[in-house]
């Protein structure tokens, strides 16, 4: 049985009565296949699994759609109740912030500049701020987050490595549709014309897996990657698309790479990556 808390307090005492390793997933609501993938990844790793459903205004630019954003809280607690979730959190704005807007907020550094930080500004101190409050409010052993949000993830890795936050950072593959578009709750926001355009986000990827695969150097897998993109349906607008090592620094010359690209598609803002090796220079 899922349990479904809605209070700090009403929390507090819903935790206390958790024995063992408690897993959470920290989610906006709107759940899908990749939320459920989460939550049964934490289900294999914990004796318990806490989901937390929280639209967080701070990660919201003035431009951004946190008014639109879906709030499918029923249809949530039904995919947790699926997926095995013990507890759910779901406060209010009020509950998570009863001292207004906070004054002091977790700085992302450099790599939180870039790529989204760069599109969004000031978006991942409010990623980061929430997900240190929640951690500090759910006290879980482990904290599962997606790969599609792979900057996201890296910084939360950061932030706990470099803040001595006791908690396990777990990374989970992303979710694709049987066509390869990443599963995102903004995908509902696409008509079919569009969803089709969306598809060069991971036509892009794949390319540059292919690429890298061939062992091409990382000029040739951007430059396959952009062809691909560019090859797609009309209709999505390319922000970015680079190649990184696993931490975001500045792109590796062989070994181990993180291939990350953004676009718009209507007014939808897509993101997704993958990970390839560089095969060494000859």
């Amino acid at each position: 049985m899922t349990e479904v808390v809605h209070t700090r307090a009403e929390l507090a005492a819903a935790r206390g009565g958790l024995t063992g390793t408690v897993a959470v997933v920290m989610t906006m609501g709107a759940l899908h296949d990749g939320h459920e993938a989460l939550v049964r990844a934490a289900r294999e790793r914990a004796d318990h699994v806490l989901v937390t459903i929280f639209v967080n205004p701070l990660q919201f630019g003035p431009n951004e759609d946190f008014d639109r954003y879906p709030r499918t809280l029923e249809a949530d607690l039904a995919v947790c109740r699926r997926a095995g979730a013990d507890l759910v959190f779901a406060p209010s704005v009020t509950d998570m912030y009863p001292h207004g807007e906070p004054t002091v907020r977790v700085l992302p550094g450099q790599v939180g500049e870039d790529l989204e930080g760069l599109s969004r500004p000031g978006f991942f101190h409010g990623v980061l701020t929430v997900v240190l409050k929640l951690i500090q409010l759910t006290r879980p052993d482990l904290a599962f987050f997606g790969e599609k949000d792979y900057q996201q993830l890296t910084l939360v890795r950061r932030m706990v490595r470099d803040l001595d936050v006791p908690v396990e950072i777990v990374g989970v593959p992303t979710v694709r549709e049987s066509d390869g578009l990443a599963l995102s709750s903004r995908n509902r926001y696409l008509s079919p014309s569009q969803r089709q355009a969306a598809l060069s986000l991971s036509a892009a990827l794949r390319a540059g897996v292919v690429a890298a695969g061939a062992g091409h150097d990382a000029g040739a897998v951007l430059a396959a990657a952009h062809r691909a993109f560019g090859a797609g349906e009309p209709g999505a607008e390319l922000d970015y698309l680079v190649l990184t090592d696993p931490d975001l620094e500045p792109g590796p010359v062989a070994g181990p790479a993180r291939l990350l690209v953004a676009a718009w598609v209507g007014g939808v803002r897509l993101i997704d990556n993958t990970g390839l090796r560089l095969a060494p220079r000859a």
